[in-house]
């Protein structure tokens, strides 16, 4: 089985998208929660169904180059066993979401058919 690509710093502009499921909704929400008082960062909703490309439940945070170095070590050491997806945001979602897009964790299946 080939291992996801690890998150590595190439862009100016991130999103990384927490997936969760019933059972661990309230670690995600407070994960999410915490990212965004830490680091100030903008986090999204926590979506309790598929939203985009995304097949599982998800929530976005939004960052940029110079705060990835302190965040992504962060993440991977309290994500507990969530996934989560760290992409460049150029613009080119079709890219973004495959040969820009990185794990934390288990990579998770996306639904790519909509861009």
């Amino acid at each position: 089985m080939e291992h996801p690509k690890r998150p590595v710093n190439a862009h100016d502009q991130y999103h990384a998208h927490v997936y969760f499921d019933n059972e661990t909704l309230a670690f995600a929400t407070d994960l999410c929660t915490t990212v965004g008082d830490k680091f100030g960062l903008k986090v999204g909703r926590i979506h309790q169904k598929p939203v985009g490309p995304h097949t599982q439940w998800s929530c976005q945070i939004l960052f940029s180059r110079g705060e990835f170095e302190e965040l992504i070590p962060w993440l991977d050491k309290h994500r507990g066993d969530l996934s989560i997806l760290v992409h460049g945001s150029t613009g080119d979602d079709l890219a973004d979401h495959t040969t820009n897009a990185y794990w934390l964790g288990d990579a998770v299946e996306l639904d790519l058919s909509r861009f």
